[in-house]
């Protein structure tokens, strides 16, 4: 689950109504993408919890021969210690090659073993299955909270090199002149190809008051041109909400993290007395986060117990996930704006909503994320390991992974309407609950 510079909206001049609408349009603007520097590690998807493992037989095994550590290894992947042994002789073998041949000594061997840990996971071939050092794992345990140290900018990881969404307003990425669009080709003078975008964004990511200096490659310039950024702490809401022109509610959702419930709560509590004809929540460029949240914040708006979700799991068994009773707006006209930004816990909220028929999606294709993924914190400070455990399913069973959800009310939003501060979804949005 991702600020010295507190997010601040420039309000255009003009009516109360269109300052409201800007201000929205503002706040889309800043989300409309997938992934987002306060929650790179969103793009690992939904996030189950945490587990702690067995350490009993792993370290008395370790105190003695490695080979040891096969022992309890057989057990969980089917092999006999002897085949294990035997399965990991070259990578010992190697092991010692480097130690004993390598030119420069003494070699780190921390940082191969995690090295290591990092290849042997790659090679599942599931983005999603990952290492975290204990760098990375710290700075994404606090983007989990709302806020983390960096430039502030929503960023694509996904792509050949990092890539700008939007500098968030206000944030240091911003004053130092960052586009939407631009790619940052090196960091601090470090050539990027061929760098995974998780790790091109673990050193974008600083302390506050350190600098950065991104190469970035702009559309319409020919060269690239270096842009140095003194890192900041970024404070980022979770949920925020606020009354459009007709008395339409408008609640907005960034992220599914510690602090989602008791903001999202807090607009709904100062929203829900005012009597609004509807209520739209905007779920655009949320790339997930925490399942209980989700559920959570399902157990809002829909009534009852009713299955939301289910989960399943390698060998076909199920487990199926209902909302609680006694939400606060499971009543009120909804409409859930969603686009390829929307991902992971996004879309357990766009397909339940969707699949019970509580409201309408309007905008464009979800992002299509349906793995969950359980992290779990290695021993001794060595960081933690993301290991993809099931994938989910809509309420009627809909596998979304690679797909997406398609909204029922298709809007696109185009760079023109962006440029222009037209917000032609939200729009659209507004003129459903008043049955336009």
């Amino acid at each position: 689950m991702e600020q010295g510079s507190t997010i601040i909206e420039p309000v255009p001049a003009g009516t109360a109504g269109q300052q409201t609408k800007n201000r929205t349009l503002t706040t889309l603007i800043m989300v409309a993408a997938a992934f987002i520097l306060l929650v790179g590690a969103f793009s690992g998807g939904l996030i189950v919890g945490w587990a702690m493992p067995d350490r009993q037989a792993q370290s008395d095994a370790a105190a003695g021969n490695p080979f040891e550590l096969f022992q309890s290894g057989a057990a969980s992947s089917g092999a006999t210690p002897k085949e294990l042994e035997t399965l990991f002789a070259p990578f010992w073998e190697t092991w010692n090659l480097v130690h004993d041949q390598y030119v420069d000594q003494p070699v780190d061997d921390t940082l191969m073993m995690r090295g290591a840990i990092r290849g042997m996971l790659e090679a599942l071939g599931d983005p999603h299955t990952s290492y975290m050092d204990p760098q990375e794992f710290e700075q994404t345990n606090v983007s989990l909270q709302g806020e983390y140290e960096g430039i502030g900018a929503w960023v694509d990881i996904t792509g050949e090199y990092l890539k700008i969404i939007s500098p968030m307003p206000g944030s240091p990425a911003e004053k130092a002149g960052l586009k939407p669009e631009d790619v940052i080709v090196k960091v601090d003078g470090e050539d990027m190809t061929g760098v995974s975008g998780d790790l091109v964004l673990q050193r974008v990511l600083g302390p506050a008051g350190t600098d950065v200096t991104l190469t970035v490659q702009r559309e319409g310039t020919p060269e690239p041109f270096d842009v140095t950024i003194t890192r900041s702490k970024i404070n980022m809401p979770s949920a925020k909400g606020e009354m459009l022109e007709d008395n339409i509610a408008y609640v907005q959702v960034f992220t599914f993290g510690e602090k989602t419930m008791p903001e999202l709560r807090s607009a709904l509590k100062e929203l829900l007395p005012q009597n609004p004809k509807g209520l739209i929540l905007d779920l655009r460029g949320n790339g997930g986060g925490y399942l209980n949240t989700a559920i959570d914040l399902l157990s809002e708006f829909i009534p009852g117990r009713q299955v939301v979700m289910y989960e399943e799991f390698g060998d076909g068994t199920r487990k199926e996930f209902k909302t609680s009773r006694g939400g606060t707006a499971t009543e009120i006209p909804l409409v859930v704006l969603v686009d390829g930004g929307s991902a992971s816990a996004s879309e357990i909220v766009a397909g339940a909503v969707q699949d019970l028929g509580r409201g309408k999606l309007v905008g464009q294709t979800t992002f299509g994320k349906g793995s969950v993924q359980n992290w779990i914190p290695l021993e001794n400070n060595q960081g933690a390991v993301r290991v993809t455990i099931a994938r989910w399913l809509t309420p009627n069973g809909r596998q979304i992974h690679k797909v997406g959800l398609e909204p029922d009310v298709v809007v696109e939003l185009t760079e023109e309407d962006v440029k222009a501060e037209r917000d032609p979804q939200l729009d659209r949005a507004v003129e459903i609950l008043l049955g336009k």
